[in-house]
């Protein structure tokens, strides 16, 4: 047999088996980890333990076991408190309102080192202490007309707070009731207007009704409903005149799909008239609204948005256009040469411009925006001498056309 046959059928050689405990429990832990049996003792068993040395210590009036008690508790609440109390922190204060925390913490301590190193606590220990705390009992009186008067003053408070929820409760109802009043009066005039096929029909007395309650309601609302009622009417085309048949005066179709106007001789569905005189509308929208032909003597319109507003043959005599925006506005027709203010007598004049030019005289321009140079031009010439000085870039060089 050869040796290599010899080596396969030869077994291999046996390994020593260690030995191993016939028990579990005979296995024993090896001597350099010793388990300690504090180590077996749970966070709750040792605070009790502790805190019984503490209080044996105290009972038996053995100083020495006190301060081991204490020693002993203090470390292990420590062990368990910061933590807890740093866990709760980082979840419950961002990393600025930590640093915020701490600042405040240092200022404090800061403080208290300076007051004591200072000399401050004992020039107070030595105030305190001359005090004569006997003639303190006379002071009681004087608390009590104190907390007398607090009480007092919370009382004006919580009145006054009452006052002023009750205030903005009656002003948001009073504008609810409003908007209610100007839907009532929207739907109201288009069912006085319009046909049953949805057309334009507008009689004599329907004009006269609707008219009336136009005056009503811009009687009874105030400035933000009055512009509301304003831009319903002039996007509704029944402030623009419109041109009429020779028959029965009914509207004519302009052949695009909408009512053709006639500012020679058109008839308005709603006259505005003098509902506007005196009126307060400062601060409004009107933006595209059409006010031809409407007296606004003596309006506040400080503040209004009147872009591309139409206020040819207006009446603004004594008006207040303080910081209104008239960019675009409409202020006359035809040539600026040519344009003069409207005439009770004579009639307007579409082409060349005149009498189709507001009434400006003694009108407020002051901080007006968006006047072109031909707004700036008319204003200077047509509002007089009392108003030149108010309109905006000045009037050097444009002739006082009023006369006065």
């Amino acid at each position: 047999m050869s040796t290599s046959e010899q080596s396969e059928s030869s077994p291999p050689p046996a390994v020593p088996l260690q030995h191993l405990p016939d028990d579990p429990d005979d296995g024993k832990p090896p001597e350099s980890a010793p388990i300690s049996s504090a180590s077996r003792l749970s966070p709750v068993q040792r605070l009790l333990g502790s805190t019984g040395v503490l209080v044996l210590g105290w009972c038996l009036n053995w100083p020495w076991l006190g301060v081991v008690g204490t020693l002993l508790l203090t470390t292990i609440a420590s062990r368990t408190l910061v933590p807890i109390g740093r866990q709760w922190l980082q979840q419950s204060l961002a990393p600025n309102a930590r640093n915020v925390v701490l600042a405040w913490i240092a200022a404090i301590a800061a403080l208290a080192g300076l007051l004591k190193y200072s000399g401050a606590l004992l020039a107070t220990d030595r105030w305190l202490d001359r005090v004569a705390w006997d003639e303190f009992g006379s002071w009681a009186d004087w608390v009590g007309a104190f907390g007398q008067i607090a009480i007092a003053v919370l009382a004006v408070y919580v009145a006054w707070r009452q006052y002023v929820i009750s205030r903005d409760l009656t002003i948001q109802q009073n504008l609810i009731t409003q908007q209610q009043t100007i839907d009532s009066y929207f739907q109201g005039i288009s069912d006085l207007a319009l046909s049953d096929e949805g057309l334009l029909e507008d009689w004599p007395q329907e004009r006269v009704f609707a008219e009336g309650r136009t005056a009503a309601i811009l009687s009874s609302v105030d400035a933000r409903g009055k512009a509301k009622v304003l831009r319903f009417l002039s996007q509704s085309k029944l402030l623009t005149p419109l041109r009429r048949d020779g028959h029965l005066g009914r509207p004519i179709l302009d052949g695009r799909g909408g009512y053709a106007e006639d500012r020679e001789g058109g008839v308005r569905v709603v006259d505005l008239g003098v509902m506007l005189a005196g009126s307060d509308l400062a601060g409004s929208d009107l933006r595209w609204v059409e006010l031809s032909e409407a007296n606004a003597v003596r309006a506040n319109l400080r503040g209004c948005d009147l872009y591309r507003a139409n206020l040819s043959r207006s009446v603004l005599f004594e008006a207040c256009l303080a910081d209104a925006n008239l960019r675009s506005a409409r202020l006359f027709y035809g040539r600026l040469e040519d344009a003069t203010p409207r005439s009770r007598a004579l009639l307007p004049d579409y082409h060349s411009g005149e009498f189709t030019g507001a009434v400006v005289e003694n009108a407020d321009f002051t901080g007006a925006q968006g006047l072109s140079e031909e707004q700036r031009y008319y204003c200077c010439a047509w509002c007089g001498e009392r108003s030149r000085a108010t309109v905006p870039g000045g009037c050097e060089g444009v002739p006082n056309r009023l006369g006065r």
